[in-house]
């Protein structure tokens, strides 16, 4: 079977494993998604969720955020680490948000780049929550699993994006991301993954499984 009849095989399975809407970060609004995003960068979203009650009601908007103390936020999001840059970034994400976009979180990866604090990955969650567009979301579930079942064998996770998102056609992209992140928290786990009980394991190569 090669690399697209995998990653169709693949989506059909876990479409069906994982049914409804998937999301893990909790937000009411694209402002809220995107500075949850970019929060929730080498912390888990669980961690990001704990904070984000408190953090939006004291900055509900992005006008209130772009105007806010740097300590101050500082301390509502310590627990997510790295808090100094992290504080920063939001604020600054907050002033173009305002400043340039009227408040509106912007529908293009062009656009969102221009964001701090934004890469790819944040940009794409967007992309695809937000505006239904095609996106490839690589963060380090989606990339084990991708690896693992031999649909590329890079780490760079914007060679990934690439390589992945050329095998699937745009519309099946966003939920592809959703499903296989999904899997990777569920199943397909760095240290134990449940390979007997798993629905991919007869299209799996278990590429970096440890044995």
């Amino acid at each position: 079977m090669n690399k697209a009849a995998t990653a169709y095989t693949v989506h059909q399975l876990l479409d069906e494993l994982y049914p409804g809407k998937l999301g893990f970060l909790t937000y009411h609004s694209p402002y809220e998604l995107l500075i949850s995003v970019i929060l929730s960068a080498q912390t888990t979203d669980k961690q990001v969720n704990q904070i984000n009650g408190i953090l939006f009601k004291t900055y509900p908007k992005p006008s209130d955020l772009a105007g806010a103390d740097q300590l101050d936020v500082e301390k509502i999001i310590k627990s997510t680490g790295f808090f100094h840059a992290k504080a920063k970034n939001i604020i600054g994400a907050a002033k173009v948000i305002h400043n340039e976009f009227a408040d509106e979180i912007p529908g293009s990866m062009k656009l969102l780049l221009r964001i701090p604090g934004v890469g790819r990955k944040s940009a794409n969650v967007v992309l695809g929550a937000v505006y239904n567009k095609p996106a490839i979301i690589v963060d380090t579930h989606f990339g084990r699993v991708v690896r693992r079942i031999g649909l590329c064998e890079t780490k760079n996770p914007d060679k990934v994006e690439q390589e992945v998102g050329l095998l699937l056609a745009p519309e099946y992209q966003y939920r592809f991301s959703m499903t296989v992140n999904k899997h990777g928290r569920a199943m397909c786990n760095a240290r134990k993954p449940e390979c007997q009980k798993c629905t991919l394991l007869p299209h799996c190569q278990q590429i970096g499984v440890p044995r």
